[in-house]
């Protein structure tokens, strides 16, 4: 009898987790299609004064216009280029293009401005890229719009484009 019980409390806990997983489930897919995880576009988004904007204090973001020694944690290296600045320019706009779950929103001479949204919960990255023709550089931000933490994804997603920039052809 009672191992008929414990059988019992075993099937209603089986039936209770693929209840909550379910329900987990559901409310992800009807979260990323609502957009629920896309946060609200920042507001000092752009260029002012050749510069970007400075970081955000969490360490979801990086930016390539930070004093390295001050801040390691969000500085990267910013994009270089060998050759015309408008080859470059065009260059990584086909890359950017051509990158999965990215949406250009902004584009000038010296401006990009794209959005890239995570595959399962549509969580968005804004970055932005100022082409520094002074500098010879193309200068990087990248940040994350919700939670503390990226896993390092703006900082891959930055590196992969510096690669596919290096291996561009003209």
């Amino acid at each position: 009898m009672a191992e008929g019980r414990v059988s019992g409390t075993w099937k209603r806990s089986l039936r209770l987790a693929a209840l909550f997983v379910a329900l987990t489930a559901l409310i992800i897919a009807i979260g990323a299609t609502m957009g629920l995880f896309s946060g609200t576009r920042p507001d000092n988004l752009g260029v002012h004064d050749g510069r970007l904007a400075p970081p955000k204090r969490s360490p979801n973001n990086v930016n390539s216009q930070i004093d390295r020694n001050a801040d390691a944690e969000h500085y990267i290296e910013p994009l270089r280029y060998a050759g015309d600045a408008g080859q470059a320019w065009a260059a990584l706009r086909r890359i950017v293009d051509g990158m999965q779950r990215a949406r250009v929103v902004k584009t000038g001479p010296d401006y990009l401005y794209a959005e890239f949204s995570s595959k399962l919960m549509g969580f968005v990255d804004d970055t932005e890229f100022y082409l520094d023709k002074k500098a010879g550089e193309i200068q990087v931000r990248s940040a994350s719009r919700l939670g503390r933490r990226d896993f390092g994804v703006n900082r891959k997603r930055v590196e992969y484009i510096r690669a596919k920039l290096a291996q561009a052809k003209p």
